[in-house]
């Protein structure tokens, strides 16, 4: 059975009261509509075709050649916005799904088992119900005596009897393709909002002898549709609950859940602690036996096992194994660090990359440079990188001593073995097993101190 998908994205969302359009506000670090296509190709659609509208350019950059787009040019309703998908999908055999772009919740568990009831029933229409047990304001999903689906009742049109349906439409249906751009020929727009709905599929193929299934999924999260902030954040917590699970069952402790977010595209090794306050974003990939957080931002970060970082922050960089990073580092792009290395409090890395055992443990900058082996950078160094135009490399050797509140005034080179002296500004290379001092000779001046106060005080004194 061929399974293709229609995507419908083409709303503008204005209860978003947002510039971005509505389909590509994240949940858990990615757009809802991303969250969509990952479902539906996770649950074996060969095509997927994205009805795009407002925002159809900022959509179709997102998702590049994961999709094909059709255009609603105006918003009839969403019989309407499936119909603008017969032209590319028209003349296909096989099972159509139909889903909202602002559904992320929405499971590929939950896909195969609707497909698997549509195909093993002859279904002409699957719908996805859930059970609420407060429905109001959802379309009910009136059941045969012999289970399949009756009709959908909209929450206004419900009589007594209706209203008291728990049981609702989601939104996300699977079709018989051919019977579904059938079935849309015929569906008309004499309704107060004057729209062709999706919905009214259901009825034409009831009224014709076709069997409408309705599969009911357990976790009620898969029909939020994010139409507002409140429910944005609403798909947030669930979305973030499934994520943290999903760890937790893999070996991960997780000492706080609810103080600590995980995006969907991170990946983290057993035994590895996530303690309170830790956020961890984009392509992160943590290996086993680490130790994060507590409060530690890290994005787009590799971290090798063993490896620690707590209140801190990473981006865009490679902590080795069993290197720790902390307390109040900062990590900036480009930072590489090897085995055993330490980066301490109020630290921060650009673009630099320490080698096995190296540490710069307090109150210094290192960026763009390449530290080798072994190398102790003292409190308070700096490599002075940038003239004001250009950036320039600092080169240290293995078992490098650089003491501390030492400027290095790149590009300068210090070399293996060597040995810069506290206080010292470089601007020269250091050769291999030298000792560098570059300061002025120290001058004490009897009494003068006592001299500059009394001036000052006279100062002082004229003025008032």
């Amino acid at each position: 059975m061929k399974v293709m998908t229609i995507v419908l994205a083409a709303g503008q969302g204005k209860r978003m009261k947002s510039k971005l359009y509505k389909v590509l506000h994240p949940v858990s670090g990615k757009p809802m509509v991303g969250h969509v296509l990952d479902t539906v190709k996770e649950a074996s659609s060969e095509r997927t075709v994205v009805v795009v509208g407002h925002g159809a350019e900022l959509v179709k950059s997102y998702l590049g050649d994961a999709a094909e787009y059709v255009v609603q040019e105006k918003q009839l309703g969403t019989g309407h916005a499936v119909l603008q998908a017969a032209s590319l999908l028209g003349k296909e055999e096989g099972t159509t799904i139909v889903i909202c772009g602002d559904t992320p919740l929405v499971q590929a568990s939950t896909l195969h088992a609707m497909l698997k009831l549509h195909g093993d029933t002859g279904a002409a229409a699957t719908i996805l119900s859930a059970s609420f047990e407060n429905p109001a304001g959802y379309g009910r999903i009136i059941r045969s005596e012999d289970g399949t689906v009756q009709r959908i009742v909209e929450h206004k049109d419900c009589r007594a009897e209706e209203a008291a349906v728990q049981e609702i439409n989601t939104g996300t249906y699977c079709f018989d393709n051919s019977k579904l751009f059938e079935a849309l020929d015929k569906v008309t727009n004499e309704n107060a909002q004057g729209e062709y709905y999706l919905t009214d599929v259901i009825g034409l193929l009831k009224d014709s002898g076709e069997i409408v299934q309705g599969y009911c999924t357990d976790d009620t999260a898969e029909a939020i549709g994010v139409n507002d902030r409140v429910a944005l954040a609403e798909a947030e917590r669930y979305m973030r609950e499934r994520i943290n699970r999903k760890h937790l069952l893999n070996g991960v402790t997780i000492i706080d859940p609810a103080n600590t977010y995980i995006e969907a595209g991170v990946q983290i090794g057993s035994d590895t602690i996530l303690y309170p306050g830790t956020i961890l974003r984009g392509a992160t990939v943590i290996g086993e036996d680490c130790v994060i957080g507590p409060a530690a931002d890290v994005v787009n970060t590799v971290i090798h096992n063993g490896a620690s970082i707590k209140y801190s922050t990473a981006a865009d960089s490679i902590i080795g194994e069993e290197s720790a990073v902390g307390p109040y580092a900062n990590l900036r792009p480009g930072s590489k660090l090897g085995r055993e290395c330490k980066v301490g409090d109020f630290v921060e890395l650009k673009n630099a990359t320490l080698d096995d055992g190296s540490k710069v443990s307090h109150l210094s900058y290192v960026g763009d440079a390449v530290v080798g082996k072994d190398v102790n950078i003292g409190c308070g160094a700096i490599t002075v990188n940038y003239d004001g135009f250009n950036k320039a490399v600092t080169e240290i050797g293995d078992g490098a001593f650089i003491g501390s509140n030492v400027n290095l005034i790149a590009p300068v080179k210090v070399g293996n073995g060597a040995y810069v002296v506290a206080g010292t500004t470089i601007t020269h290379n250091v050769p291999d097993g030298d000792l560098a001092i570059a300061r002025e000779r120290q001058v004490n001046k009897p009494g003068y101190a006592d001299k500059i106060r009394a001036r000052a005080k006279a100062k002082k004194a004229r003025t008032e």
